[in-house]
């Protein structure tokens, strides 16, 4: 039934908004429930060969949406028409251009922080391009994730405690603080978040940069933007990639799901800036490592067997 199709990807696209941003692993929560909650769409079982895949994936540019619309004024949008762009950035960092009669600024924060968003995609890019397929049919399984789960929640654990120890200020306390080399280096614990499902792309990226000296608050906003390029070209490299034919249900189920992974996604992202301010990460970490046994525990009971 239809109506049961769409409100399944509902499920899925509130676990996808919550999930993609707090770093606890959207991989693994969505492992367990496309074994919990399997659905159909137009006679075809979601989970199978191509649609599932794509799924996962493009639902994710709702997420991103998400974060386009939060972050406008520091994501963009540039170039700027000179009357709007005057009231966002100090006269010192716009540059001013005319395209035929209209006169624009270009915002060299805006600029410059691109610049750094960009740079830190460059490994995950690398390598999601060229090993996209054999990537996913090696490391896309629950010992995998699990073990990545309580990895990460571990040296979360650790981070937190070696900063509460050392008790040393963060060096990094906003974004225009990120150089070309720190942005790098959060690329390689992106990396690891691209090859290693469970690792979580938003908890690599939030590790790295606590371990690099950013403040919490800084360490989520430059994961939230990150998420911008990756999401979407991981995407459009679906998109190409697509060799199937979808029914009308199947693209409503994505459609949907992509809407209310972006509605939750709103809510999630204000909440962990919120809390981040008065806490740290410790709840999250221990929660990856309940879940990673719970995982283990369903690979062990044959859970995640076909048929199962």
């Amino acid at each position: 039934m239809a109506w049961l199709d769409i409100f399944k990807s509902v499920i899925y696209g509130i676990v996808e908004g919550v999930t993609e941003w707090l770093p606890i692993s959207s991989t693994g929560h969505l492992l367990l429930l496309e074994r919990l909650l399997p659905f159909r769409a137009g006679g075809d079982a979601i989970s199978n060969a191509s649609f599932f895949s794509f799924y996962l994936v493009v639902v994710q540019l709702g997420a991103v949406l998400a974060v386009v619309v939060t972050f406008w004024r520091q994501l963009g949008p540039f170039p700027l028409q000179r009357s709007l762009a005057q009231t966002l950035a100090p006269q010192g960092q716009l540059t001013p251009f005319r395209v035929g009669r209209t006169a624009f600024v270009m915002d060299h924060g805006i600029l410059r922080l691109w610049i750094m968003i960009l740079i830190a995609c460059v490994p995950a890019a690398i390598v999601g391009v060229l090993f996209d397929e054999k990537i996913e049919a090696v490391f896309y399984n629950p010992w995998t994730v699990a073990i990545m789960l309580i990895l990460v929640g571990a040296a979360f654990l650790l981070a937190e405690s070696f900063i509460a120890k050392k008790k040393k200020k963060p060096q990094v306390k906003t974004l225009e603080d990120i150089d070309w080399k720190i942005a790098l280096l959060i690329g390689v614990f992106q990396l690891v978040a691209a090859i290693l499902p469970g690792t979580s792309r938003s908890g690599a990226t939030i590790l790295g940069g606590l371990l690099l000296g950013m403040t919490r608050p800084v360490a989520a906003t430059f994961t939230f933007f990150l998420a911008v390029p990756v999401m979407m070209g991981a995407s459009l490299l679906k998109l190409l990639k697509l060799n199937a034919a979808f029914n009308a249900v199947q693209w409503l189920s994505v459609l949907v799901g992509m809407g209310v992974a972006y509605l939750v996604s709103i809510l999630i992202i204000r909440f962990l800036l919120n809390y981040i301010r008065r806490h740290n990460f410790r709840i999250f970490a221990l929660y990856r490592i309940v879940l990673g046994l719970v995982v283990i525990l369903a690979a062990l009971t044959g859970f995640f067997k076909a048929g199962a």
